[in-house]
């Protein structure tokens, strides 16, 4: 007996660390750590400040008084400075006859802007010739060869590289790339990951008279960022964050929500992009549904504990009137530290704000970056994240939620755990010693356009 249990305790040895080794290695493919990002920013020349917004403005010969005072009133409470960047048609004034190379020369500009500087400062361990799988994130423009193949093309990169085109998905599609490069990871070992995030403004300025479709001309600018990820072990040293957890939420079953945002032609033929009232309800259940996954992953079992309790308690003691207030219940700060809000509109920050219980400080990044950039789309909560590290906000341990919102309508956020002490220079390096100070100043329009808010005009017809 003795000279056959030898040889079968080996063989059991053998499989058991066998599959400890094939089960470390699971894990470690599942790992996800970021290594760099860069933001687009672009030169002074394509500012929009106040005066060359008003000359936009004038130049749409469809207005009426009425329309014009709600542009000028929507830009002057937007929350956007006077620093953020349009697109090269729009300043030159062809944003009514916009061609396919302005498209083109939008997306190159911010695409391999984010890329070279991404490149430049990952030299020493990553080239282009490394990169395994590339996401290009762009909702508005999806031409052939696909933005993939042009970033392909100009890096020379490999032939087995995987690439991914996307379009349509808004300004969610960020943490949807992410997601996609995560699912990959687990299948490949040691792999590199590029992340494209922006979208093309030029092609798409409205033109018309509908208020529900001007929004988005208040809103949107030029911008965009470019993210590398790994899961190789090796470069965790190097890594700034770890990503722990992504949860996306799609509510776009529900016709109001569906078409909450959307692309489509007025009923004068002029094509732009229709945001709806209905968009701040579609937001808070797509949120909503995001985070009932989300929480549990991240937040400690005594806070969990905590909440149902004092729900149940609140369920037998108040009345329907009585229980509405702000704020989930939950103390997101027991396993969370910063937030990252997607910079839409200065109604959604603080709409996101009041419900999730946050204070101003947890919100000052994404006022910040929506004053000095305005909603770049996929890309704004790149420059959230931009903001903290500018700020020396980000210390080894902490943990980030990003909350992202985007048509469809969906809500797709993710956590990362900071590494290391960040504090990098970026694109806010020159601002940083002016904000949040500069944000506190009267938006210019309510001093030059004050008449904007006379009703007595009103009744003026143009």
């Amino acid at each position: 007996m003795e000279i056959f249990s030898l040889p079968s305790l080996f063989l059991l040895s053998t499989l058991f660390v066998f599959y400890i080794i094939k089960f470390l290695n699971k894990r470690n493919r599942r790992n996800c750590y970021m290594l760099h990002y860069e933001c687009f920013k672009g030169k002074d020349e394509r500012k929009l400040d106040t005066e060359t917004c008003a000359k936009v403005v004038e130049r749409n010969k469809h207005l009426g008084l009425e329309e014009y005072r709600f542009l000028l009133r929507t830009m002057a409470s937007s929350g956007i400075g006077e620093e953020t960047y349009g697109p090269i048609n729009v300043l030159q004034g062809r944003e009514a006859s916009p061609t396919l190379l302005d498209a083109y020369s939008e997306m190159d500009e911010i695409m391999f802007d984010t890329l070279d500087k991404l490149f430049h400062k990952t030299k020493g361990f990553v080239s282009p010739s490394d990169i395994d799988i590339l996401v290009v994130n762009v909702s508005l423009f999806a031409p052939s060869p696909s933005l993939t193949s042009r970033v392909i093309n100009r890096y020379k990169m490999r032939e087995d590289v995987k690439s991914f085109n996307l379009s349509g998905l808004g300004c969610s599609a960020s943490v949807i790339s992410i997601d996609i490069v995560q699912r990959i990871f687990e299948t490949r070992e040691n792999a590199f990951a590029l992340v494209v995030s922006t979208e093309t403004m030029g092609p798409h300025w409205y033109c018309g008279k509908d208020r529900s479709m001007m929004l988005s001309n208040c809103l949107f600018r030029a911008g965009g960022s470019s993210v590398l990820l790994t899961n190789a072990a090796r470069f965790k040293n190097r890594a700034l964050m770890k990503l722990v957890t992504v949860v996306r939420a799609h509510v776009g079953s529900e016709d109001e929500a569906y078409s909450c945002c959307m692309q489509m032609e007025d009923k004068d033929g002029h094509p732009g992009f229709l945001l709806t009232k209905y968009l701040k309800k579609a937001a808070a259940r797509a949120l909503t549904k995001n985070l009932q996954v989300l929480l549990p992953r991240v937040l400690p079992v005594k806070e969990l504990i905590r909440y149902a309790i004092v729900r149940a308690l609140k369920r037998r003691t108040t009345t329907k009137r009585e229980s509405t207030s702000s704020g989930i219940g939950l103390d997101l700060k027991t396993g969370l530290q910063h937030f990252c809000i997607h910079p839409g509109g200065r109604a959604i920050i603080e709409g996101v704000g009041t419900s999730l219980g946050l204070t101003e400080f947890d919100i000052e990044p994404s006022r910040m970056a929506l004053h000095r950039f305005g909603n770049t789309s996929s890309g704004g909560l790149w420059y959230v994240l931009g903001y903290m590290e500018a700020k020396k906000r980000l210390k080894k341990g902490d943990k980030i939620l990003m909350m992202s919102m985007g048509a469809g309508f969906e809500s797709n956020n993710c956590v990362w755990e900071v590494l290391k002490n960040l504090d990098g220079k970026n694109v806010w390096e020159d601002s940083m010693d002016r904000y949040p100070e500069l944000s506190k100043i009267p938006n210019p329009f309510v001093e030059k356009y004050d008449w904007i808010n006379d009703d007595t005009m009103s009744f003026i017809r143009v």
